[in-house]
């Protein structure tokens, strides 16, 4: 579970994990105290704007931390491409045979690889996977995750209730206590995919929630920004839940902003430990980048003050004490004040960590040996030196002509592994070595494995693991079949008007939906209509996944449909056959395979976020089903917060329970390219923004035939731009002669629904 230890008291001691974007940054958190730091290599990292490390820099920073009693993990956290895993592959075979601490992870097909293949490596699971509840923390203790970083959204009941959970399963957890807050779900966040390409679960977010909109009826010209997390008078009841690391987000920030924070994070846990109280005083955390704090989401009090009309740094103010109310010079002389008093910071930082250096460690070989006597290498370093000999003797060129000669060239050559570790060869010394001399490659093999074996300290060299093949299946001959989402019992004659599979969304807040349904008759609304099949959300937490957990043992439906991955794990251990719902965010073969062999997943629908020509690398296991969606709503984010506050309005200042299951209310946003952005709340769901037109992509039928076993359209009414010029029995008579082959229903849909869009399909992630 990676127990970080105990105190004297007898207190166990929490991790401090802190963000390192560059080298200067991993440097100011290692001299501020961090137990651990994360940091990305220049690829497959969920922070593209970071300046991140190279992987030769890598082993350099992995001796400095390890010198320094702290630990490195590496972001791998990303959704990963079939056209990169050739080269994933290379990166981890090389990253097995580090020292690195940890691997955090959020693509279900790397979960799979790191379990399957490359076992030496701590897995943890990333904020991107948006863990909320206890099937989710055993979906991962299956996949052999050692470390889940639990949803920013959680309050500090639901971290303890669930930290219980995974320590049962011998997971450790960690908690987001200082940094930005995503107003989104983590991984349920496509607003930056569809405007922009830039996928947030490919690291590019380009952060259209901090951007300026037209200015609101509620007079707001940023209405998404959020402020910041600062959990720091909150530490005692982190430690009372049982959290094991407290993590700091930054990894695009500044070297004066990761010591800073880090430094006062610290001394904040030493007197947690050495007086059993805590500073309140947070007036240092306002001298670096900030936009005001909130701990809201922790307190449980989620309300319209975690908003702040203004996306930029916030801490002039908050340093010098003044608001717009005070004169220009006033203003003016307050932030001279602040920018020397930073300018301070980075001197004393730059001057603690001059003298860190992540060069690695130079070493001499020397190698000697004669004929018929065993070949030694002498290697010395500046913190080691020892001898390796050869176990068969050295002979000469008459006597064995299959060998190759020990030449200088060739010897640098086989021990080129030694440089990807925190040493490299600077000398290789051959002056004692008898010219014409050979022995076999597997003994020159075997040195360099005790070499390596010594210098990682005693550590076995893990030899590469070559890509798996996976097997093209057979093309389908079988038209794909139809499939329908509602979410309203006025849509459910559809069911006697039709031959498709009728999927029927649940909300979020399964205990209660609104006044007039609860629990129980949800149970038996589904007893009673049996052809319907459950589609669960992405967001379960607390009672409404226990709720959900009940459902799903009184109806024992015969398939679902989940994009939750705690209802896909309990559906797995009931027997009940589920597919992965869109949400899951399915993207590369192995992520299949993984929910095949792990989880009895009897289909998936793939992600669409991917394009043409991304979808076209996907392999799937056999007696396995592929869909989907060609038609639906565009949701950009789901979020936990109310998305009205700052919009229309409301007269609540909190939300509490009532405001989820009975809130129904509808808006939107326009951004300064005058393109708006749909909100919706529906009973019983968290609030939502949708895209202004929907995807409807009818090519994808004949691009890539005899692939997909169905095709599903979503005919909820959510209200955009996007109309119908016919009603939904039409729609969809339309969408069956379509996938039957005529062309010329595929030319009406376009004709009848309209505008909508298919730029994902084009671009991609």
């Amino acid at each position: 579970m990676g127990k970080i230890g105990t105190e004297k008291n007898g207190q166990k001691k929490i991790e401090l994990l802190a963000p390192g974007g560059d080298i200067d940054s991993i440097k100011a958190a290692i001299v501020a105290g961090a137990d651990a730091v994360y940091c990305g290599l220049n690829q497959f990292n969920a922070r593209n704007r970071a300046a991140n490390i190279s992987f030769d820099d890598l082993n350099g920073v992995l001796n400095l931390a390890h010198q320094n009693h702290c630990k490195v993990f590496l972001t791998l956290n990303i959704l990963i491409m079939g056209s990169e895993i050739r080269f994933l592959f290379s990166i981890l075979n090389k990253l097995i045979n580090t020292g690195i601490d940890g691997v955090i992870v959020q693509d279900l097909g790397l979960f799979y690889l790191l379990s399957k293949y490359f076992k030496g490596l701590e897995i943890h699971a990333s904020t991107q996977f948006n863990t909320h509840n206890e099937g989710q923390v055993k979906i991962l203790k299956k996949l052999g995750v050692n470390r889940v970083n639990l949803s920013r959204e959680l309050n500090i009941h639901e971290i303890k209730a669930l930290t219980l959970t995974a320590h049962k399963n011998k997971i450790s957890t960690e908690v987001f206590v200082h940094g930005s807050y995503c107003l989104s779900f983590s991984g349920l966040c496509y607003i930056s995919s569809v405007h922009s390409g830039n996928s947030g679960n490919r690291g590019r977010c380009s952060q259209p929630c901090r951007d300026r909109y037209l200015t609101t009826p509620e007079g707001k010209n940023f209405p998404l920004n959020l402020k910041d997390n600062c959990a720091y008078t909150d530490l005692i009841k982190l430690s009372d839940a049982g959290v094991d690391a407290l993590k700091i987000e930054g990894r695009i920030k500044k070297l004066d902003y990761v010591y800073t924070v880090v430094n006062c994070w610290k001394k904040q846990l030493q007197r947690f430990y050495n007086q059993n109280d805590l500073n309140n005083d947070t007036g240092d955390l306002y001298k670096v980048f900030n936009r005001d704090f909130s701990n809201a989401y922790l307190k449980g009090d989620i309300n319209k003050n975690m908003f702040i009309d203004n996306p930029r740094d916030y801490s002039i103010k908050q340093f010098s004490g003044i608001d717009e109310n005070f004169g220009n010079k006033k203003l003016a002389q307050g932030e001279i004040e602040y920018y020397e008093a930073k300018a301070a910071i980075n001197t004393t930082v730059k001057n603690k960590i001059k003298l860190l250096s992540i060069e690695k460690s130079p070493l001499t070989i020397s190698i000697s040996g004669k004929a018929n006597t065993p070949l030694k290498f002498c290697v010395k370093a500046i913190d080691t030196s020892f001898v390796v000999f050869s176990k068969t003797n050295l002979v000469p060129k008459n006597e064995q002509s299959i060998s190759k000669c020990l030449t200088y060239n060739f010897l640098l050559e086989r021990l080129k592994a030694i440089n990807d570790t925190q040493y490299y060869i600077e000398h290789l010394e051959l002056e004692n070595l008898q010219s014409g001399l050979f022995i076999s490659f597997n003994e020159i093999s075997s040195i360099k494995k005790r070499i390596l074996y010594i210098l990682k300290g005693e550590k076995e060299m893990k030899d590469p693991v070559e890509v798996p093949f996976l097997n093209k299946q057979s093309p389908l001959k079988t038209k794909p079949v139809l499939s329908i989402l509602i979410n309203s019992q006025k849509d459910l004659s559809l069911c006697d008007k039709t031959s498709a599979d009728i999927f029927f969304q649940l909300p979020n807040s399964f205990k209660h939906e609104g006044v007039k349904k609860g629990h129980s008759e949800f149970i038996n609304f589904f007893l009673k209509n049996k052809k319907l099949i459950p589609w669960f959300p992405s967001v379960l937490i607390g009672d409404n996944y226990t709720a959900a957990l009940d459902f799903l043992s009184q109806v024992q439906p015969k398939m679902i449909v989940t994009n939750n991955a705690g209802i896909a794990y309990e559906a797995y251990k009931k027997g009940i056959a589920w597919i992965a719902g869109p949400y899951l965010n399915l993207v590369n073969s192995f992520g299949l395979f993984c929910l095949k062999e792990n989880f009895n997943c009897y289909g998936t629908f793939i992600s669409n976020e991917i394009s043409k020509y991304q979808l076209r690398s996907i392999s799937h296991p056999e007696n396995f089903k592929l869909y989907y969606s060609i038609y639906h709503p565009i949701v950009l984010l789901t979020s936990r917060q109310c998305l009205l506050h700052q919009v229309i309005g409301c007269k609540k200042t909190s939300m509490d329970e009532n405001c989820v299951q009975n809130c129904k209310k509808s808006s939107s946003i326009t951004n300064l390219n005058k393109v708006p952005m749909f909100i919706e709340k529906t009973q019983g769901n968290y609030h939502s923004i949708y895209n202004h037109q929907n995807f409807l992509n009818t090519d994808i039928v004949t691009d890539l035939p005899n692939i997909f076993s169905g095709f599903s359209i979503d005919l909820r009414d959510i209200k955009t731009e996007t109309k119908f010029k016919m009603d939904k029995v039409g729609i969809v008579k339309l969408f069956e002669n379509f996938l039957h082959g005529n062309l010329e229903a595929g030319k009406a849909l376009k004709r009848m629904i309209h505008p909508t869009t298919k730029t994902q399909y084009k671009k991609g992630i």
